[in-house]
């Protein structure tokens, strides 16, 4: 998925859920338009935090799950199916957890 300078954290970062990008920032780190981010949130593929006026902020998780959207678009999904796969690997995740297995490796690109 790339994006491995996002991954570390250090002792002054904030962690990884925290929403500290700006719409803008986030667009140019996945290289997509910020149209397209607004569209993804409305799909419910991506819920970025809020200030209290209202401007979206993404975290790190956000930029991840963002560019594994824009991987699954390049390989031809709409965002119904896209949305269905982001479920199906985050419930994968979550049972690997539960038994206790190691997580699996992300597919690379074709």
């Amino acid at each position: 998925m790339g994006g491995r300078e996002l991954d570390q954290q250090g002792p002054d970062q904030p962690p990884t859920s925290q929403g500290v990008y700006g719409i803008a920032v986030t667009s140019d780190l996945v290289g997509t338009g910020m149209q397209n981010l607004r569209a993804y949130e409305k799909a419910g593929l991506v819920d970025p935090s809020r200030t209290p006026g209202g401007t979206r902020l993404y975290s790190s998780d956000d930029v991840a799950r963002l560019r594994r959207i824009q991987e699954l678009l390049s390989r031809g999904l709409n965002l119904a199916g896209i949305a269905l796969v982001l479920e199906l690997e985050e419930d994968n995740e979550r049972l690997r957890t539960q038994l206790g297995e190691p997580p699996e490796p992300t597919i690379p690109e074709a």
